[in-house]
């Protein structure tokens, strides 16, 4: 009974001393894992946490080899552009000197005429035709008054053999100039500076003579700055076959420019044709387009 009230009265069982070695070792053991864990975990944490950097460095770092790259395509496709419009130019510009060059060694001027009669058409009236140029991509077109004279209804068809109704937008009866204009869109024919036309150089007129459309005929320019019929001294002479039909078509020089307006010929003589110089075309095509449309043409 002494016992059990001794024991009773304390509550606890007290540790033998070998015990509290076995507890003290255990949490010593404990800690050390817990330590070691918290090692472990801050050790891999700290790796992934590098690991992100480095991969983040290494995302920036491709982002930026990709702008790079991409910058450098964008150049590069510049760069091949302009060079291929280089090219285009220059290959345009070795097709005219090749056409030149046939024309002014007389070979032939198949490519001035190429190039050149898709621009010219014919005028169809209810009396008869003659010929016209395109002298705007708007569809305005050059030709003689004389043809327009007394008709009531002008067509044109061009060497797509289109017929298409035409606008009379008007005259300069002194100089034997008519204003017309068809819708659509379109390749004109330059004007050149007639001012420089030198006497010998070839020539080539595109018209309908007689009913046969763009037909062609080549010769030489025999004068510059003859009178015509209205006695003002703005006509070139030539030799190449103008006949009924030719009116209104074009004077082409070797370069594929227009220096005359294809306007009479002197009967009983051989190729004593005459065309009206370029620059008197300019100028008072531009004052019928002034008077009729309040705008400068050419």
């Amino acid at each position: 009974m002494d016992n059990l009230k001794k024991i009773g009265s304390t509550g606890n069982i007290a540790l033998k001393p070998h015990h509290k070695i076995i507890f003290g070792s255990v949490s010593s053991i404990v800690i050390i894992v817990i330590i070691i864990n918290s090692i472990v975990l801050y050790t891999l944490f700290a790796k992934q946490k590098m690991d992100y950097n480095e991969l983040n460095a290494d995302i920036k770092e491709m982002q930026n080899n990709i702008n790079t790259l991409t910058e450098n395509l964008i150049e590069t496709r510049k760069a091949l552009e302009s060079t291929v419009e280089i090219l285009d130019v220059k290959i345009g510009t070795i097709g005219q000197e090749f056409d030149l060059l046939k024309a002014s060694a007389g070979e032939d001027f198949s490519g001035i005429i190429e190039n050149s009669i898709p621009s010219v058409v014919t005028v169809k009236t209810n009396i008869g035709q003659g010929t016209g140029f395109i002298i705007s991509d708007e569809g305005y077109i050059v030709t003689n008054a004389h043809i327009l004279t007394g008709v009531k209804i002008v067509e044109i068809a061009t060497y797509e053999q289109d017929s298409i109704d035409a606008d009379f937008i008007g005259y300069n009866q002194d100089l034997d100039l008519a204003l017309l204009k068809i819708d659509g869109r379109y390749t004109p024919l330059k004007l050149a500076n007639s001012n420089n036309v030198q006497i010998g150089e070839k020539v080539i007129a595109i018209g309908n003579p007689l009913g046969l459309q763009f037909s062609v005929s080549e010769g030489i320019v025999s004068g510059i700055h003859r009178p015509g019929l209205n006695q003002i001294e703005a006509y070139i002479q030539t030799d190449a076959a103008l006949n009924p039909g030719n009116s209104g078509g074009p004077l082409i020089n070797k370069q594929g420019e227009v220096i005359g307006i294809n306007n009479f010929k002197i009967g009983g003589g051989e190729n004593l044709g005459f065309a009206l110089e370029s620059n008197y075309i300019k100028r008072y095509v531009n004052e019928i387009a002034q008077e009729a449309l309040n705008q400068t043409l050419i």
